[in-house]
């Protein structure tokens, strides 16, 4: 069996990790992924050459470089199940809180938790995308992937509308103490979700750091604290507008990854 592992440079969120799962799906020969996310490394165990996997993870434009391959004589057992398990938790954890983000959003008149909730979503798609692929053929997973990139860009796109929409025609500011506490409690939930996933990294009784403090999530999260108490300080709407914009353009950009691979 061969060892090869990788660098993949914009690999910094579980939504890359899945993503990549996806895309190596189709390589039967593979036995086991085994990612860091904190070093954005991945290591595969495998039959075939490393060239072919090398190519698909290039197609994802993730600036991935092959550092090594070498032959092992490791036994490596599949940890599926356990994986499974994990999405399910994670995807529930991040479907909840979408709901929560986008209520008080709404009620609050915040438009970063509005974006914010939809960060959360386009996650929770990305683990249902993995779940739901399970068994299914190469074609099934490109129609669920370009359904979730579709509907993620539609609602984002509105959400850019939107922004400008209340910057132009309303003046009311956000409920300041609603957008920090819903938005700690979002940071607390996604520190949950990273400490799942990197506990299914490791067949060690101790885990790494929870925190991977190069996660999207954890930056949105903490770009929607900071907003909310500018606007207590500034008595403005404005930074809520702006790290609402920035959070659309992230989901954007994780809507378009999913796509390219829906191809």
């Amino acid at each position: 069996m061969k060892k090869s592992v990788f660098h993949i440079r914009k690999m910094d969120c579980p939504s890359e990790e899945n993503l990549i799962r996806m895309q190596l799906d189709k390589h039967e020969s593979i036995v086991k992924l085994d990612f860091n996310i904190e070093d954005r490394k991945l290591t595969v165990y495998h039959k075939e050459d490393d060239q072919d996997i090398l190519k698909s993870l290039d197609a994802l434009l993730l600036d991935t470089t092959l550092l090594k391959t070498v032959t092992t004589a490791e036994r490596i057992q599949s940890d599926a199940t356990i994986q499974s398990k994990l999405l399910w938790q994670v995807l529930i954890i991040n479907f909840v809180f979408f709901i929560l983000e986008m209520t008080f959003g709404l009620v609050s008149g915040s438009m970063g938790l509005v974006a914010d909730s939809l960060d959360m979503l386009s996650d929770a798609f990305v683990y249902g995308l993995s779940l739901l692929a399970v068994g299914a053929t190469v074609v099934k997973k490109k129609k669920i992937a370009g359904f979730s990139g579709y509907v993620q860009m539609l609602l984002a796109i509105i959400g850019v509308f939107e922004v400008f929409r209340r910057y132009f025609f309303e003046e009311d500011i956000p409920d300041f103490v609603l957008m920090i506490v819903i938005s700690a409690f979002a940071l607390v939930a996604n520190g949950v979700c990273l400490y799942l996933l990197q506990k299914s990294k490791s067949n060690e009784a101790h885990m790494k750091a929870s925190m991977i403090f190069t996660s999207n999530d954890i930056i949105i999260n903490t770009g929607v604290i900071v907003a909310g108490v500018l606007v207590s300080i500034l008595e403005d709407r404005l930074p809520d507008l702006i790290i609402g914009l920035i959070v659309f353009v992230v989901v954007i950009r994780g809507a378009l990854r999913i796509l390219r691979l829906a191809k």
